[in-house]
């Protein structure tokens, strides 16, 4: 069937080899630190007080655990793909060649969802820490204007606003999306230093707050659960691990640059799982500070960590930490934004978009029509959404992508036994169904709302592409 069609290894090893729009401007250290850029943010600066107040307590530390278990199964089944398939489009490129053109449709308008409302979620969570630190310095931004609509936001006199709109998070996705427009280079290096500050901040956090915690705090280290299944207990970690995974999916992000890639074969296997790798260390060992130092009930804060900080009597370290999550979580936006017109221009190459979409700008080499149109995009929903609404709707859609994408290196695995691959995902036949399974029983934990939401996306995308990417196909084309 003509929805099935395929594009073929080869011709993808030919387009990635003749491919001379994009700039390959990044290293295996960039690529490492886009994936730390990436995935350092909201996760360990928002989420981690959130989860642990809402879902898991303690047991937050788990949470991370199994999302990140997870994750590292994917890791393995993108690197293989990476490296082979050094294209633009990440998974979405990787299923035309293996699933078929529809589930390649499915796939990146499922990545359209991931990294745009990814950006949206951690903009929310820049906005908090931003309008923290600058109440610090006596800049007060109004209440109404600094946090999602119908908020309810207290008062430092007990009193209660209802908030209109998130304006410092459209101002973050507004002014990240000017630099990608500029440039890969200048955007990977702006990512570069940031990403050693946060890591830095980070670190210095770990070294520090450890000394504050109470080990009472800990106990009960999973707290026993409500009657609600998402609320404590083992269903609670679980549910939780499903939130969570959004702090993790800055590595697939790191596939979408392997055309910019100077060696993608060699380098983007390893941007890969050292990001993830390093990522889930950090992740483990600040939650567990985070709930011996405060306990787990006054964690659901919009500066999670700055309060841990405080709490732990590091006063002087408070408004650093406010600075790195400020910083940190900018470069998120920045990797999320970059890694969604990829995507997209991926697809405009194909013909299942409108090529408008994969104009390049004549001056700067990015695809600067498409990245100013998911800007605002992206913005719109920052100034109205609650970072955990737009969290758990990103990771369900991150999940389906990881899904299918173990199922696609298995099938290519049967198809093509004897493929040249530069990087092969070890143990595979127990890894990618191990990463399947697993992605699906995260997702089943995920509220009822998000399935509904995801169907959907989902249903909208395929109106679009029976209306008009079936027949603008270039494979279409090809048949005719």
């Amino acid at each position: 069937m003509s929805i099935f069609r395929r594009k073929s290894i080869a011709s993808l090893q030919a387009e990635a080899a003749s491919e001379t729009g994009l700039k390959r401007a990044l290293g295996p250290m960039s690529l490492t630190l886009l994936g730390i850029g990436a995935i350092i943010g909201t996760g360990i600066f928002v989420l981690t007080g959130t989860v642990a107040a809402q879902n898991a307590g303690p047991a937050v530390v788990l949470s991370f655990v199994l999302a990140g278990t997870a994750s590292i199964f994917a890791a393995l089944c993108y690197s293989e793909f990476a490296a082979l398939v050094p294209i633009a489009g990440s998974a979405y490129t990787y299923g035309y060649a293996t699933l078929g053109e529809l589930f390649a449709w499915i796939i990146g308008w499922d990545l359209v969802l991931e990294y745009a409302l990814s950006a949206t979620t951690v903009a929310i969570g820049w906005s908090g820490y931003m309008v923290s630190f600058l109440n610090h310095v006596g800049i007060h931004i109004p209440a109404t204007l600094s946090a999602a609509a119908g908020t309810q936001v207290t008062m430092a006199d007990g009193s209660t606003v209802t908030a209109l709109f998130n304006l410092p998070a459209v101002l973050i996705v507004v002014a990240v999306t000017a630099l990608l427009v500029k440039g890969i280079k200048e955007s990977a290096t702006v990512n570069d230093v940031i990403v050693i500050i946060k890591v830095a901040v980070v670190l210095m956090f770990i070294a520090f707050a450890w000394k504050g915690i109470h080990p009472e705090n800990w106990h009960p280290f999973i707290p026993a659960n409500t009657g609600d299944r998402e609320h404590f207990g083992p269903s609670g970690i679980i549910a939780g691990a499903g939130i969570v995974f959004f702090a993790y999916i800055g590595f697939d992000a790191v596939s979408t640059a392997a055309q910019e890639a100077k060696n993608p074969q060699r380098d983007m296997p390893i941007g890969i799982l050292a990001s993830l790798l390093i990522c889930t260390v950090l992740y483990i060992i600040v939650s567990a500070i985070a709930t011996g130092v405060v306990p787990y009930a006054q964690l659901d804060v919009p500066n999670p960590i700055a309060k841990v900080a405080e709490m732990a009597g590091l006063g002087w370290m408070t408004r650093v930490i406010e600075l790195g999550a400020i910083a940190g979580l900018s470069s998120v936006i920045l990797v999320q934004l970059l890694g969604q017109s990829r995507v997209f221009y991926s697809m405009a190459k194909d013909g299942l978009l409108p090529p408008i979409v994969n104009r390049l700008h004549p001056k700067f080499k990015t695809p600067w029509i498409t990245q100013i149109l998911l800007g605002v995009l992206v913005a719109i929903p920052a100034g109205f959404l609650s970072v955990r609404e737009a969290a758990s709707l990103v990771s369900i859609g991150t999940l389906l992508a990881f899904v299918i994408v173990c199922a696609a290196v298995l099938l290519l695995r049967k198809r093509e036994p004897t493929l040249h691959r530069p990087f092969k995902t070890p143990l595979v036949w127990f890894t990618a169904p191990a990463g399947i399974l697993f992605c699906l029983y995260l997702m089943y934990f995920l509220p009822l709302r998000t399935w509904i939401r995801l169907v959907v996306w989902l249903a909208i995308g395929l109106v679009i592409y029976f209306g008009y990417g079936k027949s603008h196909s270039k494979l279409a084309a090809a048949d005719k």
